[in-house]
């Protein structure tokens, strides 16, 4: 949630912020604005209101002492219309305040100053690209072709115990899944990040605390007989777990991972580029989030960018990174970047994570802060990226390392296989 004191001081400046977002933010802006003005002309009634109220009190006792009885008597009464006035004020607050929340919660992250203009992927900026793409083998074949082959993947088991998009590992595909995972996981913490498990359920303030709600509502799957979602990124539990919490300054910078499965309805998703594990319901994904210094952000950004090239240079899986533009980024993002995986069976690239940084606007719903040196409190700086999702990287390893023999397994996954190859 942007700062209602910015909004207010650069009204102008945030309206062509989030245009660069596609977002006409000025009708909302300008309700938020005046909202907050009866908020706090209301406020001021309010205080003073109270303030009139105390000094009577305070001369009802004196006339009381000096026994000027009919005197405190006519002042008791000026002090009961005085509680009911500030009774109506302290009601009609509560509803400018809580109005004006649900009207902040609409209104997007400002996207920072390098987010290049553009409203479609495809205007994405394209800003690092690494390794060779494999030339493959006449008859190779797309992930979901050998899934069934070599009997590791089934889709049509998974439709008939829940529906599409939620398919069954075996064997193998199982075991390379849960290496994945792991594998992932160690090279988090290796990095200095805490290894969490966390819910797979959140209650409502959770899914406002991050972002998700009210705008990806639609995606999510809610319980309603207990108001609880089923989390569409670790994420979000993750970076709840410092809702209301005031850190110290020295306890900065925080670094957290957690493997979660993950939910998403995906409503309207259909095509092609759907198929076999290019777009799922449910699906495995391990996560980095970072709680950092307002000053340390971007540089934290950039490390997180580095942690995860590192990943996928020893996976040695094509991959480039995208800068996304205004239009592509998320309803939270302040910046971020896609990475991407080359699959050469499909002959496309695979999305598989994103890092962003949210600077402000999570931890203003989250009311996450800490307090300076100078024992002031100030709002702290979320990130997060995925480290890495599963779906589409197992898509991309079966793709690009299949040969006529089996799919080879890469070697750095080995030591958490028990074996080099599928056939």
């Amino acid at each position: 949630m942007l700062q209602i004191s910015y909004i207010r001081e650069n009204k102008d400046k945030v309206i062509l912020a989030l245009a660069k977002k596609h977002f006409d933010a000025k009708p909302i802006v300008e309700e938020v604005i005046q909202l907050d003005e009866n908020r706090r002309s209301t406020q001021v009634a309010l205080d003073n209101t109270l303030a009139e109220a105390n000094k009577l009190s305070s001369a009802i006792g004196d006339l009381m002492k000096n026994g000027e009885k009919a005197k405190a008597e006519i002042l008791k009464l000026k002090t009961a219309q005085l509680k009911e006035t500030s009774k109506e004020l302290s009601e009609k607050l509560d509803g400018f305040a809580s109005e004006l929340t649900q009207k902040m919660y609409l209104l997007p992250n400002l996207p920072a100053a390098i987010v290049p203009e553009g409203k479609t992927p495809e205007e994405n900026l394209n800003v690092f690209q690494e390794g060779t793409i494999p030339v493959l083998h006449e008859g190779a074949q797309p992930h979901w072709e050998l899934v069934k082959k070599y009997d590791i993947i089934d889709f049509e088991l998974g439709v008939k115990i829940t529906g599409a998009g939620f398919p069954v590992y075996k064997g193998k595909g199982a075991k390379l899944q849960r290496a994945l995972i792991s594998y992932f996981l160690d090279k988090n913490t290796e990095a200095g990040y805490q290894e969490v498990q966390v819910p797979h359920l959140v209650n409502e303030a959770s899914g406002y605390g991050t972002g998700q709600l009210p705008d990806k509502e639609g995606q999510m799957y809610h319980v309603g007989i207990d108001d609880l979602y089923l989390i569409p990124t670790a994420e979000v539990p993750v970076t709840n777990l410092f809702r209301d919490v005031i850190v110290q300054e020295n306890e900065l910078p925080i670094l957290c991972t957690g493997y979660t499965p993950c939910f998403r309805r995906e409503a309207g998703s259909y095509g092609a580029h759907v198929r076999g594990l290019n777009r799922l319901h449910q699906f495995d994904k391990v996560e980095i989030v970072r709680v950092e210094h307002p000053d340390k952000s971007y540089e934290a950004l950039e490390n997180m960018v580095e942690h995860v090239k590192g990943i996928l240079q020893e996976l040695k899986l094509p991959y480039r990174i995208l800068r996304l533009c205004g239009g592509d980024m998320s309803f939270a993002s302040a910046l971020t970047y896609d990475f991407e995986v080359f699959s050469t069976a499909q002959e496309r690239w695979l999305e598989i994570s994103s890092v962003s940084n949210f600077e402000t606007f999570q931890a203003n719903r989250l009311k996450l802060r800490f307090k300076g040196k100078d024992g002031k409190t100030q709002l702290a700086h979320t990130l997060n990226g995925s480290s890495l999702a599963l779906p589409r990287v197992l898509a991309g390893i079966i793709e690009n390392y299949q040969t006529p023999e089996g799919i080879v397994i890469p070697e750095v996954l080995r030591p958490y296989t028990g074996f080099d190859i599928i056939n």
